[in-house]
C-alpha cells in the first residue's frame, strides 16, 4: 500500500483548505495510508528573514516528515489569483532538486469565487513541474466552497462528488504505479 501525503497550503487558521484536505484523507484511506499536513504548522519564524541555505532543525524535521511518502495531495486555495505565499516559502525550502524529483503529485482547488482556484493550481503545476514532479493530470477544482462543500459529507453535487471520488481513486492508482519498483523506496 502507498503512502500518500496531504498538504493543506495555507496557513490560515479553520480554513477550507484544511476541511477539503480532511475529507479528501477520509475518501483516500481506502486506497493508501494517509496524512494531512497543514502549513499552519510550518516553522515559518525560523525562516523569517530568508535563512535560505541553512540548516534549521525545525524545518528540516516538517520537510523530512512531509516527504517521507510516495506521492502528495496538494489542496490549494485562491489567495488574490494565486496560491498563498506560505506554499512558497514551503517549497523553496524544500531540498532542491531531488525533495519531489519524480514523485506522483496532484491537486484540489477550492476558491469562494467561481473558477475553483484554477489559476493558483495552473501556476504551481508549472513549479512542481520545475522541481520534476510526475503531475497527474486529473485535477479537482471546488468553486463556490463555502456553499457547495460540507467537511462530513463532501460536495453537494453528485456529479461533482463523482469527479472528486474518481480523482482520489485514481491518484492512488498512479502513486501506486509510479512508486513500486523505484530504487529510494
Amino acid at each position: 500500500m502507498s503512502k500518500i501525503h496531504i498538504l493543506s497550503s495555507t496557513d490560515r487558521p479553520n480554513s477550507n483548505a484544511l476541511k477539503v484536505s480532511e475529507y479528501s484523507q477520509s475518501l483516500l484511506e481506502e486506497f493508501s495510508e494517509v496524512e494531512t499536513f497543514s502549513l499552519s504548522d510550518f516553522p515559518l519564524k525560523d525562516v523569517a528573514g530568508g535563512k535560505y541555505g541553512e540548516d534549521i532543525e525545525a524545518v528540516n524535521e516538517y520537510n523530512d516528515a512531509f516527504l517521507d511518502a510516495d506521492g502528495f495531495l496538494f489542496v490549494v486555495p485562491e489567495y488574490n489569483g494565486g496560491f498563498p505565499g506560505i506554499l512558497k516559502v514551503f517549497i523553496d525550502y524544500l531540498p532542491f532538486p531531488k525533495a519531489l524529483e519524480k514523485k506522483p503529485v496532484s491537486f484540489i482547488g477550492e476558491s469562494a469565487g467561481s473558477f475553483g482556484a484554477l489559476r493558483p493550481v495552473e501556476h504551481l503545476q508549472q513549479v512542481l513541474g520545475y522541481r520534476n514532479a510526475l503531475i497527474y493530470p486529473e485535477r479537482m477544482f471546488i468553486s463556490g466552497v463555502n456553499n457547495q462543500f460540507d467537511k462530513k459529507t463532501g460536495l453537494k453535487s453528485d456529479k461533482l462528488q463523482e469527479l472528486l471520488e474518481g480523482q482520489i481513486k485514481g491518484f492512488s492508482e498512479f502513486v501506486e504505479l509510479n512508486s513500486n519498483g523505484r530504487a529510494d523506496n
